[in-house]
């Protein structure tokens, strides 16, 4: 079926699109473009110039396929179902991040570390025992150095010098004393033959000091002939008396 207009379509406006009837399906199309509608110059427009276009059916247009491509869409991974790690007191997790709640009720449970069993009273004893022996040792030497066995004569002797005096000469008696070593204190007294006796004399004997000279000396004076004798007697610690004799001659 063709369709008349009554006017010319202007350049570039499109044609107007008519579907035709069934029983027309098999007719011609024909298509006019802006310059078959546009008459010639110089030629005047008149009723036998105008255009006629023929549409085939819907059924007959071919139209642009829809796109049947299957886009294939992300599946998100799935997660594992295991239950986190625990290393020492951290938990592990695997995911966007830990948040401040979870954070908060890990550090609530954390496990508490726990404390060592006390050694037992055996070992901790073994343990302390060489220390303790080794004080020992150092305060029973302290001990025995000041409170241990005190200051002993082992010998005592005593000599005169010169064994002969003349006029208005002094005799030096010295008595040697023989310790033990050990410290202490000695005393002493001397008694001469004319019956004078000395005071109670003392000496002090430090640690390893082993001998102690001990002296007196007499003086005589004037004419005379006389035999002499000077005893040693040690009070503390007690020993026996030691005589030493000489001889007094001014003629």
């Amino acid at each position: 079926m063709t369709t008349q207009h009554d006017r010319t379509p202007a350049p570039g406006e499109e044609e107007p699109t008519k579907l035709l009837a069934a029983s027309d399906e098999h007719a011609a199309t024909m298509r006019l473009g802006p310059d078959d509608a546009r008459p010639t110059s110089g030629e005047p427009d008149s009723a036998g110039a105008e255009y006629s276009a023929t549409v085939l059916a819907s059924h007959w247009i071919q139209r642009p396929e829809a796109d049947e491509t299957l886009v294939e869409q992300t599946v998100p991974e799935a997660r594992p179902s295991t239950p986190p790690d625990r290393v020492e007191g951290t938990v592990l997790r695997f995911g966007p991040g830990v948040t401040a709640a979870v954070a908060e009720r890990t550090h609530r449970t954390i496990p508490a570390v726990p404390v060592p069993p006390p050694a037992p009273p055996r070992r901790r004893l073994r343990r302390h025992a060489l220390p303790a022996l080794v004080l020992l040792c150092v305060l029973a030497f302290l001990a025995w150095q000041r409170l241990g066995p005190a200051v002993e004569v082992k010998s005592v002797t005593v000599t005169a010098r010169p064994t002969v005096l003349g006029c208005d000469d002094t005799a030096d008696v010295v008595g040697l004393v023989t310790t033990n070593g050990r410290p202490g204190t000695l005393s002493y007294r001397w008694t001469r033959s004319d019956g004078t006796t000395s005071g109670v004399l003392r000496e002090r004997m430090v640690r390893g000091q082993k001998q102690a000279r001990l002296h007196l000396l007499w003086t005589f004076q004037g004419e005379g002939h006389r035999e002499a004798r000077a005893e040693l007697r040690i009070l503390t610690p007690a020993h026996d008396a030691v005589t030493a004799r000489f001889t007094y001659d001014c003629r």
